[in-house]
């Protein structure tokens, strides 16, 4: 009951008042290089398929977020394509959906040193299902919902769709990276009834890898030689900031994760996030579970996310392009 009222209050907000919403974010950032900065498309030069599927506060019957992506590396354009689709559902009420196609060029700054400079632009739809917002006039202290609500009719607008845009660029070398991301260029308007501007929204995030083998190759004809990999992911949009950082451990055909979320606009923790995954070959499988540890940990349930990716053979190149080796989870 609580649930259903709280998700009516915010529909009614959102159709009222300007409401400054985030984006949904991802716990396995690099499952999700697309939505992370468009300058990461082509980032493994060969042909990539990514999908991904989030299950934030499952207790509440939240947030449920589904990607699917497709990026390469063209020579005759000297950079990357990507393909990008997302859908977030929030308590089967408000749903968004987009499509994003994004270009990135490479350049070359120096033998060891590149860099990547990329443009999106997405076309995005919100809706809202006024038939599953529930009213406190509707209950029955004894039976329930069981009443007809009392409430204004039906607004009309209840679909909007407009178009976006992001840019991003990513330097890199031979076993670093760090990259920066705007989206919402334009801020546009995705209200319903009343105007509202989408907040522009920032990414920073940088990375390193550490071969900790001795000898630097294969350490048995299994297990490859163990790489550790701190990252950090930086987020900014309207009155919200948050900060992710935390290390993998790949030790092929194994990877493992853990990372720290803090929410900087409330000045508190919010989640632990701990991730397996495997790679063998071109596929590659990979779960992470958020454990809330803000005051929201008795009720939400955390958050599950479950990655799935495969990495077709590359076709044959005139020249040799070097990829950027970031974590694929």
């Amino acid at each position: 009951m609580k649930k259903t009222i709280l998700f009516a209050f915010m529909a009614i907000m959102a159709l009222i008042s300007e409401v400054k919403a985030q984006d949904p974010h991802f716990s396995q950032f690099y499952a999700n290089p697309l939505y992370i900065n468009p300058a990461l498309a082509g980032a493994n030069v060969c042909p990539k398929v990514n999908l991904s599927y989030r299950d934030q506060w499952p207790s509440l019957g939240a947030f449920k977020t589904f990607t699917a992506s497709y990026d390469q590396y063209f020579d005759f354009i000297s950079g990357g394509i990507g393909v990008l689709v997302l859908n977030d559902r929030q308590s089967d009420v408000f749903n968004k959906t987009y499509a994003a196609l994004m270009y990135s060029l490479r350049l070359r700054l120096t033998n060891k040193v590149y860099m990547n400079l990329a443009l999106e632009a997405s076309v995005a739809n919100r809706s809202l299902d006024w038939s599953g917002l529930t009213f406190a006039d509707m209950i029955d202290p004894r039976s329930g919902f069981i009443y007809s609500t009392t409430q204004a009719q039906i607004p009309e607008n209840l679909s909007h769709t407009f178009v976006d845009f992001a840019a991003g660029t990513v330097v890199y070398g031979e076993n670093w990276y760090g990259g920066v991301a705007f989206a919402h260029l334009t801020q546009p308007d995705d209200g319903f009834s009343s105007y509202n501007r989408l907040p522009l929204k920032a990414t920073v995030h940088g990375g390193m890898k550490f071969n900790i083998s001795r000898d630097k190759r294969r350490t048995n004809a299994f297990f490859g030689a163990p790489i550790i990999s701190p990252n950090i992911i930086y987020h900014y949009q309207g009155q919200f900031q948050d900060l992710n950082y935390g290390l993998y451990l790949d030790w092929s055909p194994f990877i493992v994760g853990a990372w720290f979320r803090q929410a900087l606009s409330f000045k508190n923790a919010d989640a632990f996030v701990l991730m397996l995954g495997v790679q063998y070959e071109a596929f590659k499988v990979g779960y992470s579970y958020d454990l809330t540890v803000s005051s929201l940990s008795n009720v939400s349930g955390g958050a599950h996310e479950l990655t799935l990716g495969f990495q077709f053979n590359c076709p044959e190149k005139r020249k040799r392009i070097k990829s950027i080796d970031c974590p694929s989870f």
